[in-house]
């Protein structure tokens, strides 16, 4: 595979985890305490808020990751191990 193949997989990738962080931003906004909800519908409102923070975390660290790899692919090193080279 070449470096425009890579390119264009990393890009790809890229657009989807952005587009998967934007949505799980507006899955985990805060539940308020008005809401007309019941007690146990509220508790799993906020149980699913964290669970969706917690996507959300991994996301964006795979974002990063996705990022990084992205700036490196037009340098020599790409590909190597960064600890034994």
């Amino acid at each position: 595979m070449d470096t425009s193949e890579l390119r264009k997989l990393l890009e790809t990738a890229i657009g989807r985890t952005e587009k998967r962080i934007a949505q799980y931003r507006s899955l985990s906004a805060p539940v308020a305490p008005d809401n007309a909800i019941g007690r146990v519908s509220r508790m799993d409102a906020i149980n699913n808020k964290g669970v969706m923070e917690a996507a959300l975390r991994k996301s964006e660290k795979q974002l990063k990751g996705l990022k990084h790899n992205y700036s490196k692919l037009s340098t020599d090193n790409f590909g190597k191990c960064a600890k034994c080279g």
